[in-house]
């Protein structure tokens, strides 16, 4: 019987194929993340190919692809937490967190597939890894742009249960985290809880308008 090549079918073979070809072969469940550096490595490769497959993925396709990477380098809860910081966090009851955790989930996917979209042969490389206080390691990488620019993203990794997960990330030397700390804690002094969730919602839909 012949299978009719449907565009939204053609579509779901690149995710399963994409899946498929991730390095750092799926050898055990933890594969990806078990070292620091295996855990950038695999989520950037898994960046490189949403940009290869763009012209046949559309926004909600890349996303589905990205959900469970972002999910398994990231350590979403803790990055929030540390944003709010343990005064805010404290003032939040348990649905109001978990609505926090979630919302901020989304938008960290959403930040990830709307900013990696096309592909025109930029490259990752991993410079060094470092180890910091605390049990915490740095992993610097390089990423050259198909105009020989370059980007620094070093990334800051912590251990959860066997598994390395960002808790920073460092965009030529400018921390994710900071700017985030002081955006966010702005608007719940300022404006309340509700605010801060719609302005998260907001750029989640922004995000996806510009894509």
């Amino acid at each position: 019987m012949k299978v009719k090549q449907t565009p939204k079918l053609i579509r779901w073979l690149l995710i399963l194929v994409m899946l498929l070809a991730i390095p750092a072969a799926q050898s055990s469940p933890n594969s990806e993340t078990d070292s620091p550096e295996q855990a950038i490595l695999y989520l950037q490769s898994s960046l490189l190919e949403v940009m290869r497959e763009s012209d046949q993925l559309d926004y909600d396709e890349r996303f589905k692809y990205l959900q469970p990477v972002i999910n398994k380098t990231h350590d979403i809860d803790l990055i929030i937490k540390t944003i709010l910081g343990a005064t805010y966090w404290s003032q939040l009851d348990s649905a109001q967190q978990e609505l926090m955790i979630e919302t901020f989930r989304q938008l960290s996917i959403a930040t990830y597939t709307g900013r990696f979209v096309q592909y025109e042969g930029e490259q990752f490389q991993i410079i060094e890894q470092r180890s910091l206080p605390r049990e915490q390691v740095l992993v610097r990488s390089l990423l050259t742009k198909s105009d020989g620019g370059t980007v620094n993203f070093d990334y800051v990794l912590h251990q959860v249960e066997g598994n390395w997960r960002i808790i920073n990330i460092l965009f030529d030397g400018v921390s994710d985290l900071a700017i985030k700390r002081g955006e966010y804690r702005a608007i719940l002094q300022r404006d309340g809880f509700q605010a801060l969730i719609d302005m998260l919602k907001d750029k989640i839909a922004q995000t996806r308008q510009n894509s």
